[in-house]
C-alpha cells in the first residue's frame, strides 16, 4: 500500500480509502485516480499468483487493457470475458452463459472474478461468483458513477426475473472494491446524471448537510469537477457502508436504502429493460413519487418536497414518468408490477416514505387506493 501511496501522490493524486466491517466479511473501497492503470498496487495482496478471470462490460475494450496489463504484473493466469451491456444481460439466460464460459476457462475454489463494468456486470457477475463452486471470491471495479456509489457495495448480487428486477440473487461481498474517477469521464450526461440520482438518494436518507453541500456542487459534480466527485462518490459510498454494517442482509433500516426503487423497479420492468431508460434516471422519478405519496399521507411538507424538487430540476434529473417514457399508460399494471417488488410481504407493500429532508421511514400502512390515486394523476397529467 505503502508503494500505492507513494506513486499516486507522486502525481499528486491522493487515494482514498473506506474500510466496510461486517460479520461475514470485511473489505475496502479505494477512491481516486490513475486506479485503474495502478491496480497491481492495490490488488497484489488479494489476487497474487492466483488464477483470475476478468468479466468486462465489451464497451469497455479499450480501457481493459489497462487492467490488464497492470493485472498480469501479479499474475500470469490472466483470462476474460466480455458481456453486452444494458439491463437485458441482467437474466438467468446471461448468467448460464457466463457460468459456463468460467468453467471453459478454467477455475478452481481460490480463481478471483473481477467484475469490470456498471451495475449490470457487478450484480452479475456477484451472482455467479457467489455460486460457482458454492461460492468463489470476486473485486468490484465499477466504471460508472453510479456503481461507484451504490451498486458495488454491499453485497447485493442477481438477475431480474420477467416478473420484476433482482427477484434472482444472493448476498455476496466483494474482496474489494477499485473507484477510478477518471473512467466517468467517458460517461454521456445520460449516465451522469443517472448515478448522480443515487448520490443525491443517500443525501435525502441520512445526511442533510451532504444534501445541502450538493445543492451548491451537484451540478460541478455531474458536468466534471473531479475533485467534487471524488468528494460526492466517498460521502455517498460513507452513508451507505454505515448503513450496510448495522444491517448487512436488509432485515430492518438497509431497507431504507430503498428510496424511490419501489417505484423505480416498476418503471423499468414496465418497459421490459428496453434500453430507452436508466436505472438511476426510473430512480430519480421514484424519489419523486415517494415524496409525492408522503404528500398526499401527510408525512412530508410541500416546502421539503419543493426544495428537492427544485434541485432535481436544476441539475437535470427526470420527475416525471412522462419525462423517461410514453410506454406507460395503464396505472394497474404498473401497480402490479409495484406488488412484484421485493418488500412486498403478507399481502403489503412496504414504501419507503420521506419525512425532513435526510430522514424516511418504511411504511407498510398505505392502501392501494392512495398509490392508484399517485399512479392516475402521473399517467394522466
Amino acid at each position: 500500500m505503502n508503494i500505492l501511496l507513494e506513486v499516486l501522490n507522486l502525481k499528486k493524486k491522493p487515494l482514498k480509502k473506506l474500510s466496510v466491517s461486517l460479520k461475514s466479511k470485511s473489505y475496502e473501497i479505494y477512491f481516486g485516480y490513475d486506479i485503474l492503470e495502478n491496480s497491481n498496487y492495490i490488488l497484489e495482496k488479494y489476487i497474487k499468483d492466483k488464477s483470475i478471470i476478468i468479466v468486462y462490460d465489451q464497451i469497455l475494450e479499450k480501457n481493459l487493457k489497462f487492467l490488464s496489463g497492470s493485472l498480469s504484473n501479479i499474475t500470469n493466469n490472466l483470462e476474460s470475458i466480455g458481456v453486452k451491456s444494458g439491463e437485458k444481460s441482467k437474466s438467468l439466460e446471461m448468467y448460464s452463459f457466463l457460468n459456463e464460459k468460467i468453467i471453459e476457462k478454467g477455475v478452481d475454489r481460490k480463481s478471483i472474478l473481477v467484475a469490470f463494468g456498471g451495475g449490470v456486470i457487478g450484480d452479475l457477475v456477484g451472482f455467479v461468483a457467489s455460486t460457482m463452486l458454492r461460492g468463489i471470491d470476486f473485486i468490484q471495479i465499477p466504471t460508472t458513477l453510479l456503481a461507484q456509489v451504490d451498486s458495488s457495495i454491499g453485497g447485493k448480487t442477481g438477475v431480474n426475473s420477467i416478473y420484476g428486477k433482482n427477484l434472482i440473487g444472493s448476498f455476496h461481498q466483494p474482496l474489494a472494491v477499485l473507484s477510478d474517477v477518471n473512467i466517468l469521464k467517458s460517461l454521456s450526461k445520460k449516465e451522469l446524471i443517472s448515478g448522480y440520482a443515487e448520490i443525491i438518494k443517500h443525501a435525502l436518507i441520512k445526511d442533510k448537510i451532504f444534501f445541502k453541500w450538493l445543492t451548491g456542487f451537484g451540478e460541478d459534480i455531474i458536468y466534471g469537477n473531479d475533485e467534487l466527485r471524488v468528494e460526492a462518490i466517498y460521502k455517498a459510498c460513507n452513508i451507505k457502508r454505515e448503513i450496510v454494517q448495522e444491517d448487512e442482509l436488509e432485515n430492518g433500516p438497509r431497507a431504507l436504502l430503498n428510496l424511490g426503487h419501489t417505484f423505480g423497479h416498476a418503471i423499468e420492468s414496465y418497459v421490459n429493460y428496453d434500453g430507452s431508460l436508466l436505472h438511476g434516471e426510473a430512480v430519480s422519478v421514484g424519489i419523486i413519487l415517494a415524496y409525492k405519496l408522503a404528500l398526499k399521507i401527510g408525512s412530508t411538507s410541500s416546502r421539503e418536497f419543493d426544495i428537492v424538487l427544485n434541485h432535481f430540476k436544476k441539475v437535470g434529473l427526470p420527475t416525471s414518468i412522462k419525462q423517461l417514457t410514453d410506454k406507460i399508460d395503464n396505472k394497474n399494471k404498473l401497480w402490479q408490477l409495484m406488488q412484484n417488488d421485493k418488500k412486498f410481504s403478507n399481502g403489503k407493500l412496504s414504501f419507503i416514505i420521506p419525512e425532513k429532508i435526510g430522514q424516511v421511514k418504511i411504511r407498510n400502512d398505505i392502501s392501494s387506493e392512495v398509490v392508484l390515486s399517485l399512479l392516475k394523476e402521473e399517467i394522466e397529467k
